[in-house]
């Protein structure tokens, strides 16, 4: 049986650049990193140490390499409470940020990481 969500792998150009967006301009830690072959780490990032899934930032030309069907960018929703200081403090961080939506659902705005991937934050 399925219970959750472990880890999302998201295909980055620099594993470092993107370290670095994650953990200063979005405010995430870094979990995990452990070098897999030489200028290759494994490096995992999340909201909080606690969370119970991360983000796997792999490098895009490595896994071109070994499988190039797979090099794909996942769709992956952020929750979040206090959503209009978030987008204010993204958006302070030059962290590029669509308008906030009000739908009968709640508030929500995409965002896009240092490689220009999109993602989602709702609140």
């Amino acid at each position: 049986m399925i219970t959750g969500i472990e880890k999302v792998t998201v295909y980055v150009n620099s594993q470092e650049e993107a370290k670095k967006f994650w953990t200063e301009k979005m405010g995430f830690i870094l979990t995990f990193e452990q070098e897999m072959a030489p200028g290759l780490k494994w490096m995992e990032v999340a909201p909080r140490k606690d969370c119970p899934t991360s983000l796997v930032l792999y490098s895009k030309e490595s896994m071109r390499r070994e499988h190039p069907e797979l090099v794909a960018h996942p769709s992956v929703m952020f929750a979040a409470t206090d959503i209009e200081n978030l987008w204010k403090t993204l958006k302070s961080k030059g962290v590029e940020v669509s308008e906030i939506q009000s739908l009968p659902y709640g508030k929500m705005f995409n965002f896009k990481d240092n490689d220009g991937n999109p993602y989602l934050i709702r609140g």
